[in-house]
C-alpha cells in the first residue's frame, strides 16, 4: 500500500489534471459522461466546510474553487486553515519535544500512518475523546470533520464536513504509535456523521462530542450543541446531552430526556462539556460550562440510573446535593477547558489533563473526584506547540506511561502524546 505523502501526491495530481482539464472545456462542449460526478455549481454547494469550528479551529478549511484554497474566515478565532501539509506551509512533521513528554504519532491525517483520509476520508479533525468500550476496543470520538471535496470544482479541494467521526482500535501497544482498526461507515471508505447537526449559524452550527463511557454494555457520548462559534475561546451552546449506542457505535440514538439547556437559573450551564470517570459504582460526570473560561464542577450518578437527570447528585463543597445543578461549587478554579479524568494505576490518584489560558496541556492529581485537587503542572507548553487544545487520557495507559491525545489547529489533526511519570 502506497504510503499516505505518496498518495497525496498522486491524489492532488489527479485533482489539479482534472480541474485544468474542466477550465479549459466550455461546460456546454462536455458530454454527461465527462462530467460524473461534478456537478455545476450552486448556491447550496457554498465553501467546502462552510464555517467549521470545533473547539480549536474557525472559518473554513480548504475553502472556495481552488486546490488547497483557505478560503474566506467567518468570525473564526485563529483564522482559515489546511490540514494538508505543504499546501498549509507546513511539512506535516510532530512536533519535536524534549524532556518527560514526546509526541509518539499522529493518530489522523495525511501524516498518519493509519491513512484516515484514504481509509475514511478523514484528512482534518481535532479532539479525539476516547473510552473503553467494554469489548477489547477503544473508541474514539472527534470534532468537526474535513474530507477530499466531491464537488472541488466549487468545494476546493476540502469538503465534506461532518460534524463529528468515531474510529474504533484494539491497539494496546501505544509505544509505537495508535492503530486504528475501523470506522463508523456510512458507505466505502467514509468515516460518517454519528450525531447530526443543523449546521446552520445562530440555530445549531455543529455537535461536537465532550467525553464518553460505556455502561452496561450500552455505548455513550456526551455532546454539545454549539449555537456559534463567537470569539475565540467563547463558543455559545444550546444544550448539552446524551446520544447511546448498541452496536459498538455505528448506529447512535440521541437520547433528548437528558438534555441540559444552557440555563444558569437551574446551573446546567456548568455541565454543557463533560469529562467522565468511574469509581465505586458511580460515575462521576465532570462539568465545565461552553468555551475555554470557565471553572470546573462535579455531579454523580449510580451507573444503573446514567441516564436519568433526576438521579444526579452534585458536590457543594462538603457534600453532595441532590438534583440541583445549582449547588455545584468548582472543583477546579477556571480557566479548564476541554478536560478528561482517569483513574491512575501507577500513582494510585485521580488524574485530569485540559489545556489552560496559555494553551498549555496541564496535568493535576487527587484522591478522590472531588478533589483537593493539585496545582496544575504543565506537560507541554502552549510555546512549545502553539495552538494546541484538547488533552483526551488513552484509557489503556499504565505503569509510568501516561498517553494521551492533543490537537493543533495549524494541522489541524490529532496526535498521540506520551509523558513520562514521575
Amino acid at each position: 500500500m502506497p504510503r499516505p505523502r505518496t498518495r497525496l501526491l498522486t491524489s492532488l495530481a489527479t485533482t489539479a489534471l482534472s480541474l485544468a482539464t474542466l477550465a479549459a472545456v466550455a461546460p456546454a462542449t462536455l458530454a454527461p459522461a465527462a462530467t460524473a460526478g461534478i456537478l455545476p455549481c450552486r448556491s447550496s454547494d457554498g465553501p467546502g466546510t462552510g464555517s467549521l469550528g470545533s473547539t480549536g479551529l474557525t472559518g473554513s478549511v480548504g475553502g472556495t474553487g481552488s486546490i488547497g484554497g483557505t478560503g474566506s474566515s467567518q468570525g473564526s478565532s485563529f483564522g482559515s486553515t489546511n490540514p494538508i501539509p505543504w499546501l498549509n506551509g507546513r511539512d506535516g512533521g510532530l512536533p519535536n519535544l524534549k524532556g518527560e513528554t514526546q509526541a509518539v504519532q499522529h493518530i489522523t491525517g495525511l501524516d498518519s500512518p493509519n491513512d484516515t483520509a484514504f481509509r475514511f476520508n478523514v484528512v482534518g479533525t481535532d479532539l479525539g475523546i476516547m473510552w473503553d468500550n467494554g469489548g477489547g476496543q477503544v473508541l474514539t470520538a472527534f470534532g468537526d470533520t474535513v474530507g477530499f471535496s466531491w464537488n472541488p470544482l466549487c468545494q476546493g479541494l476540502l469538503g465534506d464536513w461532518r460534524s463529528n467521526v468515531l474510529l474504533r482500535s484494539s491497539d494496546r501497544d501505544l509505544s509505537r504509535g495508535m492503530r486504528i482498526d475501523s470506522a463508523a461507515l456510512d458507505r466505502r471508505n467514509h468515516a460518517k456523521e454519528i450525531i447530526p447537526s443543523k449546521k446552520i449559524n445562530g440555530v445549531e452550527m455543529t455537535t461536537i462530542p465532550t467525553a464518553g463511557i460505556e455502561v452496561g454494555g450500552v455505548q455513550y457520548i456526551n455532546y454539545m450543541s454549539v449555537r456559534s462559534w463567537g470569539l475565540p475561546g467563547a463558543w455559545i451552546t444550546n444544550f448539552s446531552a446524551l446520544a447511546s449506542s448498541t452496536d459498538n457505535g455505528e448506529n447512535w440514538t440521541v437520547l433528548p430526556t437528558t438534555a441540559r439547556t444552557n440555563d444558569p437559573v437551574t446551573g446546567n450551564h456548568n455541565f454543557q462539556m463533560a469529562a467522565y470517570v468511574k469509581s465505586d459504582g458511580y460515575v462521576y460526570a465532570f462539568g465545565t460550562p461552553s468555551g475555554r473560561d470557565g471553572a470546573a464542577y462535579l455531579s454523580r450518578v449510580r451507573e444503573a440510573d446514567f441516564t436519568d437527570q433526576l438521579a444526579y447528585e452534585y458536590w457543594n463543597g462538603t457534600g453532595w446535593t441532590p438534583t440541583l445543578p445549582a449547588a455545584a461549587v468548582p472543583v477546579m478554579a477556571s480557566p479548564v477547558s476541554e478536560m478528561s479524568v482517569a483513574y491512575n494505576d501507577y500513582l494510585h490518584k485521580f488524574v485530569t489533563l485540559y489545556t489552560d489560558a496559555t494553551s498549555s496541556v496541564v496535568m493535576r492529581t487527587a484522591d478522590r473526584p472531588q478533589g483537593p485537587w493539585s496545582t496544575p503542572k504543565v506537560l507541554i507548553s502552549g510555546r512549545s506547540v502553539p495552538g494546541l487544545y484538547g488533552a483526551y487520557i488513552h484509557p489503556w495507559s499504565s505503569g509510568p506511561d501516561l498517553y494521551y491525545v492533543a490537537t493543533t489547529w495549524s494541522d489541524y489533526n490529532v496526535m498521540l502524546m506520551r509523558t513520562r511519570l514521575a
